[in-house]
């Protein structure tokens, strides 16, 4: 089993992480806070997001640091197609161990917030799809002209002339 950390496992584009906050599935613990999204692929992928209210460059980098190395030791435990978004909660600086049981325990709550419900077995109540519009749809609004008639205009009057 390979412990690296290529480039593919890594979320890198502005867009990668738009679409993972745009999806709004996070879960959260005392040490981290992730977000998810699927990816598609056949592993997972991290990213890091360490607000300066957590520290000076150093801490951050640190922070950083201490993310990816959890996400390298532990990604064959995370589950696959997944992208997880690592941000650190105030607070004390937690020690790599903490940080890797938090990682699996948050990253497998998340795909479960990710996957579509179970059927239980039981035929959900339909409902009824009208085959035809009804009547309603047919009627053409009081802001619209019916279907084929020109829209009619309003006359323009001419401004008058500044003084």
């Amino acid at each position: 089993m390979k412990f690296t950390f290529p480039k593919s496992h890594r979320l890198r584009s502005a867009a990668d992480f738009e679409r993972c906050y745009a999806r709004k599935r996070s879960v959260s613990d005392n040490v981290l806070i992730v977000y998810a999204c699927e990816n598609g692929l056949p592993h997972p992928r991290l990213g890091c997001s360490v607000s300066r209210k957590i520290g000076n460059a150093v801490v951050r980098a640190r922070y950083k640091r201490l993310f990816r190395e959890a996400f390298r030791l532990t990604q064959h435990e995370l589950p696959p197609g997944v992208d997880l978004i690592l941000i650190p909660r105030p607070g004390p600086e937690p020690t790599l161990p903490t940080l890797q049981a938090s990682l699996v325990k948050l990253a497998h709550q998340a795909a479960r917030k990710l996957a579509p419900p179970a059927s239980s077995g039981q035929n959900p109540v339909a409902q009824p799809q009208p085959s035809q519009p009804s009547a309603h749809t047919l009627a053409p609004s009081p802001t619209q002209p019916p279907a084929g008639q020109p829209k009619a205009e309003t006359p323009h009057l001419p401004r008058e002339a500044p003084p």
